[in-house]
């Protein structure tokens, strides 16, 4: 079950010059299934990515931080889903850096050229004889216009693929973006159980590059929450191939920056959102928006405090409006100096509480008339100052349970 959540339309999912994608069925964990991915990517290519917080990172982050450190140009990326190679020791990175060589082996490169990406089950040895059984047929399958299937080898307990490109003009040329995630249990902020790419045909310098990435994160991944849980093996990687017919941005400050900026980061927001609404078991998609902060980190502590609570999701779930719930969350985010009669709630169009308290108007009817619907804006205000944020999240479901439940099953 997902919220309001299509299969990518292929026909939006631009080719990257620059980029090829080959994706086949390994036997990972479970047969006939795409499961092994491989992204070629042409010399010349800007790269950089942003990863998990998590202290017990799984093997391939740890090498992909260390390779993309190196300033070795990267040329490919191996993506595998059925075994997160995550909480396994030395072994891990052992069997990691081993994937590594044997992709760089079949394309003459340089291991520190490759970078690893696992996704699933944490503390099982990665299966390196099917990975590298299986690395010449995806090699074979590689072709620019293959992101539909990239997203479905990605997927674990995604029930959606998830994939949007856009295009756009710069300085005359036109220019391609493309992108695809995986994620659905495991999802908080700080990256998440999710691995994204995003790739455009765009001249954009290599020192701009983290600046790119991170910055798309903050204001996309780094935005939703499913379970509150942040994972060993999040990912989210952005390529520029380099290949437009425009001068190279060296500023996102710039025009041409500002307008590519704005490009990806709506496709970063679709590819997060998408996670949300796909989220284990998700029946809502809830949007939180806090506005008259001293701070957005603030707006964004208050947010995460309601969008974590179990209380809140469950009665979401419920289309309960025991909206009491998010006014406790509010309170509880750790702001110190909070005035309670400063804060006003609403339910999309429903004004439920003034300064602090339940306002006079408000009649539970409407309230419960907003809770029965599949999308819904959570708005607090704190009246504390001019900083608004936003972050995205879903109710949490009796199929939440049942699926982390059976989930190595």
């Amino acid at each position: 079950m997902s919220v309001n959540l299509s299969a990518p339309n292929p026909a939006e999912l631009y080719p990257v010059s620059g980029v090829r994608i080959g994706v086949t069925e390994a036997g990972i964990r479970k047969a006939n299934r795409k499961d092994l991915t491989v992204v070629l990517i042409d010399k010349g290519a800007s790269v950089s990515g942003v990863f998990t917080q998590n202290r017990f990172c799984a093997a391939p982050v740890q090498i992909c931080r260390e390779h993309l450190a190196s300033g070795a140009g990267i040329r490919a990326m191996l993506i595998n889903t059925g075994n997160a190679n995550a909480g396994t020791g030395q072994d891990g990175r052992t069997r990691a850096l081993r994937t590594c060589a044997a992709l760089a082996d079949k394309l003459k490169l340089s291991p520190q050229d490759v970078l690893p990406f696992s996704t699933g089950v944490i503390m099982e040895s990665l299966p390196i004889e099917r990975i590298e059984a299986g690395l010449d047929s995806a090699l074979a399958d590689a072709r620019e216009d293959n992101w539909l299937r990239a997203a479905e080898g990605i997927m674990t307990t995604d029930t959606v693929a998830k994939a949007y490109g856009t295009q756009l003009m710069i300085d005359g040329a036109l220019v391609s973006i493309t992108g695809i995630s995986k994620g659905a249990g495991m999802i908080r902020p700080n990256m998440a159980t999710m691995l994204g790419f995003m790739a455009t045909d765009a001249c954009v310098s290599q020192a701009l590059m983290h600046q790119l990435a991170t910055e798309l994160a903050e204001g996309s991944f780094n935005r939703v929450t499913v379970d509150g849980d942040t994972s060993t093996n999040d990912s989210f990687v952005v390529i520029a191939t380099n290949k437009a017919a425009h001068a190279t941005i060296a500023s996102l400050d710039s025009p041409q920056g500002q307008a590519l900026k704005a490009a990806m980061l709506d496709v970063a927001q679709k590819l997060a959102q998408a996670i949300v609404r796909d989220g284990e078991g998700a029946t809502k998609f809830i949007a939180i928006r806090v506005e008259g902060g001293k701070t957005q980190a603030e707006c964004r502590q208050v947010a995460y405090a309601i969008a974590h609570s179990p209380l809140v999701k469950t009665a979401f779930f419920a289309s309960d409006p025991n909206l009491g719930r998010i006014l406790a969350a509010v309170g509880y985010a750790g702001i110190s100096d909070l005035e309670q009669t400063g804060i006003d709630l609403y339910l999309d169009d429903v004004h439920v509480a003034v300064q602090g308290g339940r306002n006079p108007l408000y009649r539970e009817e409407d309230g419960q008339r907003v809770m029965k619907q599949s999308e819904i804006t959570v708005r607090v205000v704190l009246g504390r100052g001019d900083a608004v944020d936003t972050v995205w999240t879903c109710d949490l479901s009796h199929d939440y349970v049942t699926i982390n439940a059976d989930y190595r099953s």
